[in-house]
């Protein structure tokens, strides 16, 4: 590890000491990390202001880091979800010559041979690039999103840090291995890489662009292909305010429930029939446009609903819209994985109340509050649910912020209702080669059906039917045993050696060894040996099963 690794290495240490949870580190063998200053600022709990701030303090990787860990509310409390939900990736702009040196090294061409205006002022500077506006030859009025310099390298090298704390944390740690900080780890890559490959934002903007086509209040900016790399992003420009700092003046002259009927409209849509989900939702990533539309904006992370929980999802919310609190428990139990200590009857008592409470309240009720608060209760009683039921939970919420700034009386819960129907068509929909697969399988489960059955029909009525039931590993059973019949034996005769040599030292003979009598000090020291062995043996086939233990539990 060199100096650079090793400096973020304790940085990193540090961070999570200073934030109260150095239990995290237990048997991870970091101690030479462990300095006096992280020791002493290390707070019962940590505060979740001062650890956003921290974080924002360690650079881009860890920002986007806070920014994923505040959808996970199965693994954090609310007040450090709510501190990390208000990251600001805010920094200061790099220069415009370096702008200019990246844009001509990565589209072969000098800017003002591009651009007939190039702004140099940025709109926005962030940790990972920055935007400018500019209009091309042909008169497009566009903005240039240009990657910070270096930026990569430090991603590169901060994952690099992660991953091998990671990989001890999973190994060493009973915490570790619960919540598969690994996995999560590399859940984050995956996303952080597909953020820094501008080609890919820009796949998502046409797709978005095409999943928005049938609604005509919402726009989403396409880009310049030809004037787009991995490193510099041209898109259309789109003039507008975020909604939420448009006040109440503002929207006199808009007819705001087309917006957020539509807006809520497409992105239930798209999450739950069409599998896609914009994974760094924000209010500010809405616009109220010049002319009266929302333009969405910010595509770098996105991320794709599995088909099956999509289903589950849909179930789950036919279960709130119904008060079935039974099922939505059974939905989430199917959904997530149950951890150690998972107690089903608790947890089903406690979702009915949640869902109970939720519908008291009627046409008021968030829906993606809801799905937050349950994806808190089933990581509270030990059931991790999938990452993108939290996700789409975040989403709604931050949905239903813009659908309530911009017109107070529309009621997300009668949305999802009123729009169920589709979403029941959307969500039981099959593909052409899905439909082929179930057909074919179906085909040979028909085929074989009779002649199994003769088979099990045959064997129940001449008596050979038998049920094979592997309850407990019979061969390690018995060797454990066998194991233990076997110390016990050498134990008591060990014991018994010890008590006939005591015995022998009141018998009369010449013969001594330190003036006691020679046979009972034989004994004795044979049976010193004996005991010596024994416990060597003992502690040494202890530590190979528990190493074999942990290998097959990690395997």
């Amino acid at each position: 590890m060199d100096a650079g690794h090793r400096k973020r290495y304790a940085d990193l240490v540090r961070l999570v000491v200073r934030h109260g949870h150095r239990d995290l580190l237990t048997g991870v063998q970091v101690d030479e990390f462990l300095t006096e200053e992280g020791v002493v600022a290390d707070v019962e709990g940590g505060e979740p202001e001062r650890l956003a701030a921290d974080l924002e303090r360690m650079g881009p990787t860890f920002i986007k880091l806070g920014q994923l860990l505040s959808t996970r509310v199965d693994l954090l409390p609310p007040p450090y979800t709510e501190a990390l939900s208000r990251l600001q990736d805010s920094v200061e702009p790099f220069s415009v010559e370096q702008v200019r040196q990246i844009v001509q090294a990565e589209l072969g061409a000098p800017v003002r041979s591009l651009f007939s205006e190039f702004d140099e002022a940025p709109l926005a500077a962030a940790s990972l690039a920055q935007v400018h506006r500019a209009t091309t030859r042909n008169g497009r009025d566009v903005v240039v999103k240009v990657q910070r310099p270096g930026v990569r390298e430090i991603v590169r090298d901060d994952m690099e840090v992660l991953g091998s704390l990671a990989s001890k944390v999973d190994r060493h740690t009973e915490m570790g291995r619960r919540y598969g900080i690994d996995n999560l780890l590399a859940h984050f890559r995956r996303s952080l890489a597909g953020e820094l490959d501008y080609r890919q934002e820009a796949q998502h903007l046409i797709r978005f662009g095409e999943l928005t086509a049938a609604y005509p209040h919402l726009v989403v900016p396409q880009p310049v292909l030809e004037l787009s790399t991995s490193r510099v992003l041209t898109m259309d420009f789109a003039a507008g305010r975020p909604v939420t700092t448009v006040g109440p003046l503002g929207l006199l002259d808009v007819d705001t429930r087309p917006l957020v009927e539509e807006l809520f409209s497409a992105y239930v849509r798209m999450i739950l029939v069409d599998g896609t989900l914009h994974a760094d939702p924000h209010p500010g990533n809405v616009l109220l446009t010049d002319d009266g539309r929302l333009a969405l904006i910010d595509f770098g992370m996105v991320a794709t609903v599995p088909r099956r929980v999509r289903a589950k999802i849909i179930k789950l919310l036919l279960a709130l819209s119904d008060g079935d609190g039974d099922e939505a428990a059974l939905v989430l139990a199917e959904m997530g994985h149950p951890l150690a200590g998972y107690d089903a009857a608790r947890f089903r008592d406690d979702v009915s109340h949640l869902v109970s409470t939720a519908v008291a309240l009627g046409g008021e009720v968030e829906a993606g509050g809801v799905l937050l608060e349950l994806s808190r209760l089933s990581g509270t009683h030990g059931l991790r649910p999938p990452a993108e039921m939290a996700m789409i939970g975040k989403t709604l919420l931050n949905l239903d912020q813009v659908t309530t700034h911009l017109d107070p009386d529309f009621a997300p819960a009668e949305a999802i209702r009123d729009n169920l129907e589709e979403l029941l068509r959307g969500g039981l929909s099959v593909s052409l080669s899905g439909a082929i697969s179930s057909a074919i399988e179906a085909k040979d489960f028909a085929a074989q059906l009779p002649r199994r059955a003769n088979r099990i029909m045959d064997a129940l009525s001449e008596g050979e039917l038998a049920f094979r039931v592997r309850t407990i590993d019979e061969v390690r059973f018995v060797s454990v045993l066998q194991r233990l019949a076997n110390r016990l034996t050498t134990g008591i005769v060990l014991a018994a050696i010890v008590v006939g040599a005591a015995l022998m030292m009141q018998v009369p003979t010449t013969s001594r060894i330190l003036g006691y009598p020679a046979i009972a000090m034989l004994f004795f020291i044979l049976a010193a040996i004996a005991g010596a062995i024994l416990v060597g043996w003992i502690l040494v086939t202890d530590r190979r099963e528990e190493r074999e233990a942990r290998r097959s539990r990690e395997e």
